[in-house]
């Protein structure tokens, strides 16, 4: 099994902490129904990957490790500045949260007085998906941290998205292979939507 201390892994943006979760099992179950279909950014060292499995090592049981394919080395991109990721305020969430099954999408507002309406992650997804020829598309991944508890002790995935338009470093025909990787990320998981949800 691979360890957490494995050279693969030194990048400690992918060794995500599972030690605050009061059930870790669940939250397990849930994140690997993303594995490779939503991409994972580091930022340590600008680059995101989205080829990657998500393995829990055995002798830290607290850990989970994002280890991205080494001999897919087209499908990590380098040179993705901190400035072009932003927090959206989407989580994906169980629909056990509120009473339903499947996943679904909801914002959380900052402010608490606005209650969150939740929309199936089929619909949900395909407004992103329409937003590919947009100026500003919808570019949806993870960071360290995103995995979290919502309120209660069900997990959920927060999404942060890259913005193209700060990506200064790359060029538009790199700007439009970044665009692609993650667009075919996400219309795998709107075509695979409900395999993913079965059994929440």
């Amino acid at each position: 099994m691979t360890s957490a201390s494995n050279p693969q892994t030194a990048n400690n943006d992918l060794v995500w902490s599972l030690d605050n979760f009061s059930q870790r099992d669940m939250a397990k179950s849930f994140v690997s129904r993303f594995e490779s279909r939503l991409c994972v950014y580091s930022p340590s060292v600008e680059q995101i990957y989205t080829n990657y499995t998500l393995n829990f090592p055995s002798t830290e049981s607290g850990k989970m490790v994002v280890l991205p394919n080494p001999y897919a080395f087209h499908d990590t991109f380098h040179n993705i500045s901190q400035n072009a990721v932003r927090d959206t305020g989407l989580f994906i969430v169980p629909g056990s949260l509120i009473g339903k099954s499947g996943l679904y999408i909801i914002v959380k507002y900052k402010n608490s007085n606005v209650r969150p309406v939740p929309l199936p992650i089929r619909h949900a997804l395909k407004k992103m998906v329409r937003t590919g020829q947009d100026n500003d598309p919808f570019l949806p991944i993870l960071i360290k941290g995103d995995l979290r508890e919502f309120d209660t002790d069900i997990p959920c995935l927060h999404l942060h998205r890259l913005k193209l338009s700060e990506l200064d470093l790359r060029s538009n025909f790199e700007k439009e292979n970044i665009k692609k990787a993650i667009f075919d990320k996400m219309s795998s998981l709107y075509r695979d939507a409900d395999e993913i949800s079965e059994g929440l």
